[in-house]
């Protein structure tokens, strides 16, 4: 994510502006140019959901939805009280993700129907009311496609809930689209290409084994004594597929905060100072620092990684100043960062075929 500047007067602007509290001008956010535009201006048209869900993004065409919009097949009821509020900030949530969508070249188009297996579609749902067959709760999860939520992960009081009941360190309305949107790619970049899958397995294992029994197992037993030294988080042990989706997730997190830290122009030259020093970067979790450390290649990802790791340190001492949980409860083992880098070829390689073919 970047900083933006109001098209009339060039003060700053965040992502979910749509007005300049400083010329109040009335603006929209144009995703093919990645800036912000005047709402009145000639050929501009903000999306339909403006009025709806305070969607800020401009459209194509009078009357219609935005890319983001479009990609909404159900909404939560709004007559249930709270609900609109709730929907209000899920989609909120899905415009920073489809961002990153939009920032790394990944192709996406609205879902036509239940065989469209390219197609994205997104169903934002609350559990049902009691009806004579019991109640129906709705689980976040992606099908083919089809990314389902449960409007009750936007209320932050039930999502610290289920965090603490699944003994999760981090657990967010973003997070979710950017897990399930790993699914989605998995699909779309490495299940039908030989070479990616064959190099998918050897870095995060046969997915081919059970993946309910695993799911099952995960939930009765935990994740292993050692899995901090292997996998991204917890939940990553459970099975390759979500081992994916977790470490492509903690990518679009990595990926996304560095480019901020570049608009905010917030140096990290003296943390690299003082590790080249001898300063150890900060483990979470009672981990040792140690197994933070890998070999940075001037070149590679592996010098992102690192910038990230210094990033941590700082912001993670910044919370604890505040009696707040760290930022970035994480521990990047060698083995995470192996797969990190995967994800990271993956995105470059597919980019360079597209601007191939184009």
């Amino acid at each position: 994510m970047k900083l933006f500047q109001c098209p009339q007067c060039q003060y700053r602007l965040y992502f979910e502006n749509a007005f300049c509290l400083n010329c109040s001008s009335i603006v929209t956010y144009d995703p093919e140019q990645s800036a912000f535009v005047r709402a009145d201006d000639a050929g501009v048209f903000q999306c339909a959901n403006s009025s709806q869900c305070g969607c800020n993004w401009r459209t194509s065409s009078s009357n219609g939805f935005c890319q983001a919009c479009a990609l909404t097949k159900v909404i939560p009821d709004l007559s249930i009280e709270g609900n609109r509020a709730r929907w209000i900030r899920v989609e909120a949530a899905k415009k920073r993700a489809v961002y990153s969508l939009i920032f790394f070249g990944l192709p996406f188009s609205p879902k036509t129907g239940i065989n469209d297996r390219g197609g994205l579609a997104f169903d934002f749902l609350g559990d049902s009311a009691y009806c004579g067959k019991g109640f129906e709760r709705i689980l976040t999860g992606h099908d083919n496609g089809l990314i389902t939520l449960n409007v009750a992960e936007a209320d932050s009081a039930e999502r610290e809930k289920r965090r603490i009941e699944l003994g999760e360190s981090y657990r967010t309305l973003l997070g979710h689209f950017r897990h399930e949107l790993g699914h989605y790619y998995w699909d779309q970049l490495v299940r039908d290409d030989p070479q990616r899958h064959a190099a998918f397995q050897a870095i995060f294992g046969d997915e081919s084994t059970d993946y309910e029994r695993a799911l099952q197992v995960y939930y009765a037993e935990g994740a292993p004594a050692n899995w901090q030294q292997r996998y991204i988080s917890a939940y990553s042990a459970s099975h390759p597929w979500e081992d994916w989706a977790e470490t492509w997730a903690h990518y679009m997190h990595i990926t996304d905060t560095l480019e901020m830290v570049d608009a905010l122009q917030l140096s990290l030259a003296r943390l690299e100072a003082g590790n080249q020093a001898g300063v150890t970067p900060m483990a979470g979790h009672g981990v040792p620092a140690t197994t933070l450390r890998w070999t940075v290649s001037p070149n590679g990802f592996d010098a992102v990684l690192e910038r990230w790791t210094l990033l941590c340190e700082a912001s993670n001492s910044i919370n604890r100043c505040m009696g707040l949980p760290d930022l970035y409860p994480f521990v990047i083992s060698e083995s995470a960062a192996e797969k990190l880098t995967f994800i990271h070829d993956l995105l470059a390689s597919s980019s360079g075929q597209r601007a191939a073919s184009s």
